[in-house]
């Protein structure tokens, strides 16, 4: 009897933890995990670059001293003489833009460098300018730093100076020379640009891009690589700052090949089926031309926001250029201009008019995904609804105002997907108090959609087509454009 009493016992105890376990999961469930990722996905520098939505460009060199786009190579360096350089004054107008990071021509295609390299006497160095002791890329990035911005450089592979170009292997080597003295001497770089810009006559010549990204990687280990094959940031394949409608992250690297024709179409819209996390940037100037010219002006705000939307506004960064001028500055005028469109912007969007308005979703995965995710103005939580659901009826998230708030009042939808966890969404489509308002294909890190006129109502309906997994919303807000004229986008 003492066996079975003793028997008995543990079994009661042992029921008795088992409650206390049931119990205790009851109280406290273990939260749900996030959805797996669907490749290919961002890297950490990738993802910082996305989020900086709008950068800044400066050509500024030998051309802007002989009123040339591309110059030939053989301009006298006495010609570079910026009598009132102001590497600061160009990094307020860069915050003016909202830019957090700025890009300088450190040479272009005429070969002039416009730090003092050690590999060629056709530089700063044999200028008047600073007694032949200057340094322009010093003064920009000491600039950038001290305004709070972060730095970035362009190297011209093609050089119409200096006499190895080509030359296959010692040219390359050359220009690895030069990507070590940028890379090395002047603190961290988040962007280098390269490109394969070359005239229709000009020399044949091989560049070692792969070699070039490697030595790039091994100086600058966070640093973000931009050319028409990444490997981290490509060409839009335009120079309008225009991405396409539909624009995928994604492209196979594979079937790129830098600077050749042809490709611009599959840049401007990436790849669904693509392997590589590349994804596009639009680089534009705010004049005609990209080196300052006397007899051009600043494009007006109207266009300056039309270009916004196109980039910005369909899963792009913006690149946008601000020629310095003869003396060093950027044009009154051009600063200006700048700072309206910064302003423009942060009136648009400094205003979310879905604040405050009830979300909910045609499902959720499960605590910490609600779809009230969508307005907490955070970039790291999201909605994410069940992957069932989309197969049954399909996804869809709506914001309701409550009955007696006012209606929602706006002309600007913008959509932002978790892109950490890659781009989903293949189409979607808006609709107010069950009207259609705006529809579209791709929505990456962030879609904006300007409607003709203002729409009014109280429920807002965004609806998905995800095939690639379930669409994973970080924002859907609603916004007020002043500035839109009618039948704009």
């Amino acid at each position: 009897m003492v066996a079975g009493s003793t028997l008995l016992s543990l079994a009661a105890a042992a029921l008795a933890v088992a409650l206390l376990v049931s119990t205790s999961e009851a109280r406290h469930p273990s939260p749900t995990p996030p959805p797996l990722p669907v490749l290919p996905i961002p890297s950490a520098s990738q993802l910082k670059w996305q989020r900086r939505e709008v950068i800044m460009f400066f050509h500024f060199g030998m051309n802007t001293f002989t009123d040339s786009e591309w110059g030939t190579g053989t301009e006298d360096p006495s010609l570079f003489r910026p009598a009132a350089l102001n590497a600061t004054q160009w990094m307020d107008a860069a915050r003016a833009a909202g830019a957090s990071l700025v890009i300088l021509v450190a040479k272009h295609h005429d070969g002039f460098c416009l730090w003092p390299s050690a590999y060629t006497a056709h530089s700063v160095s044999a200028s008047p300018w600073r007694a032949g002791r200057g340094d322009v890329v010093a003064e920009f990035v000491a600039a950038a730093r001290a305004r709070g911005l972060d730095a970035g450089l362009y190297l011209s592979p093609w050089d119409r100076h200096d006499e190895r170009y080509g030359q296959e292997v010692a040219y390359n080597e050359y220009y690895e020379a030069q990507l070590h003295e940028l890379l090395t001497g002047y603190g961290s770089v988040s962007e280098i640009w390269f490109d394969g810009a070359k005239g229709k006559n000009a020399t044949n010549m091989t560049y070692h891009f792969q070699e070039w990204f490697q030595t790039v990687k091994q100086l600058q280990r966070s640093i973000n690589i931009f050319s028409d094959d990444g490997p981290d940031v490509r060409w839009v394949g335009d120079e309008k700052g225009y991405a396409g409608a539909t624009c995928w992250s994604a492209v196979n690297r594979s079937a790129i090949t830098i600077g050749e024709a042809g490709i611009e179409k599959y840049l401007n819209e990436g790849d669904p089926r693509g392997r590589d996390w590349v994804p596009p940037e639009c680089d534009v100037s705010i004049r005609t031309g990209w080196f300052w010219h006397a007899n051009e002006t600043a494009k007006p705000l109207a266009q300056l926001l039309e270009i916004y939307y196109n980039s910005v506004g369909r899963n792009c960064v913006l690149l946008l250029n601000a020629p310095p001028n003869s003396t060093g500055l950027v044009e009154d005028a051009d600063v200006a201009w700048l700072r309206e469109f910064g302003r423009a912007v942060d009136t648009i969007f400094g205003t979310d008019l879905a604040a405050g308005s009830a979300a909910r979703a045609s499902s959720e995965r499960g605590g910490g995904f609600e779809a009230c995710n969508v307005l907490d103005g955070r970039e790291d939580t999201y909605w994410a609804p069940k992957a069932e659901d989309g197969r049954r009826n399909g996804y869809w998230i709506e914001l309701r105002r409550p009955a007696a708030g006012r209606p929602f009042e706006f002309n600007v939808v913008r959509i932002q997907e978790h892109v950490a966890l890659g781009q989903r969404v293949e189409r979607h489509a808006v609709y107010v108090d069950g009207a259609p308002v705006a529809n579209g294909t791709t929505v990456g890190h962030k879609r904006l959609h300007r409607l003709p006129r203002p729409v009014a109502g109280r429920k807002v309906r965004v609806w998905f087509t995800a095939r690639r997994g379930p669409p994973l919303l970080s924002a859907v807000g609603l916004h007020h454009d002043p500035f839109a004229a009618a039948g704009a986008m």
